[in-house]
């Protein structure tokens, strides 16, 4: 493990540059799988908040994807020899929201690689920084936390976790299922056959059922400031992810405002946190 360490920090520092094009389609398409509430978005409109995951797509060719669906380890991100990897949180400023339909780039760096072993085995730990600009300069700035671990036990029970809060001002009631985890693979690229793959998530990962993306939870959470502040703009958002939660049962969406910002948790359906963050507006 400690060779492994040294090599997994020597990616420390490691960059690479994408652009895209905030394509109009792209964004409807998302708006329609989210059923965001307002109006449909035109070309100019302010690309809603965390709407950008669905741009720079990693289009690595089926031939080099590994038998989860996911790419082949390397590449950017280093070749961590754990087979489960996850999106454990992020902390995303927006210096302004970029228009629909504009050019984009996105500069990616390898900030930290740290190693871990506790309780559940053996753990590693990257944190990326990107920060997407537009012709008129930097847009958002956001730090992406990704874990990897080892494989859980079959059948493996996920243990109690913190229970959420009782009363929430914003509440929003989702009803996951393999339609809404297919439309928001497509629209991220995100071959992980974990969120679409029943048989194989079951069979091979062990799950009860398929996996809601993290990056889904997070965009439902900060969507909450749009479905109940639709004049508010996003300024920053964080999160970090506790428990994963299925397409078997309803789960909740829930908010806490106060002033210009607002508590956020994502409740699963035996009343434990699965996801909390905060988001604050002008």
């Amino acid at each position: 493990m400690s060779d492994a360490s040294q090599d997994w920090a020597d990616w420390v520092g490691h960059r690479e540059e994408a652009v895209d094009s905030l394509d109009l389609n792209r964004a409807r398409a998302l708006q329609a799988t989210l059923d965001d509430p307002q109006d449909a978005l035109a070309a100019g409109d302010a690309l809603p908040p965390l709407w950008h995951w669905a741009y720079f797509w990693t289009t690595a060719a089926t031939a080099d994807l590994g038998p989860d669906g996911h790419a082949a380890r390397g590449g950017f991100l280093p070749p961590i020899d754990l087979p489960r990897r996850m999106w454990a949180g992020s902390r995303v400023s927006f210096l302004r929201l970029p228009s629909v339909g504009s050019e984009v780039a996105r500069r990616s760096t390898i900030k930290s690689v740290e190693h871990k072993t506790g309780r559940s085995g053996v753990l590693a730990f990257v944190t990326v920084e990107h920060v997407v600009a537009d012709t008129a300069g930097d847009c958002i700035v956001e730090e992406h936390d990704i874990v990897y671990r080892e494989a859980a036990a079959k059948g493996a029970q996920v243990p109690p976790g913190e229970a959420a809060p009782a009363e929430a001002a914003w509440v929003h009631p989702v009803t996951p299922d393999p339609v809404l985890l297919f439309r928001y693979s497509a629209l991220t690229f995100n071959g992980h056959r974990i969120h679409y793959d029943q048989p194989y998530t079951t069979g091979e990962e062990g799950y009860p059922g398929l996996v809601v993306h993290g990056p889904l939870l997070a965009t439902l959470m900060i969507g909450l400031l749009r479905r109940e502040r639709p004049g508010a703009v996003a300024t920053a958002f964080r999160f970090r992810a506790l428990r994963p939660i299925f397409d078997t049962r309803p789960f909740t969406v829930c908010g806490a405002p106060e002033d210009t910002r607002a508590d956020l948790w994502v409740t699963d359906p035996d009343g434990f946190v699965a996801m909390q963050g905060t988001v604050e507006w002008r």
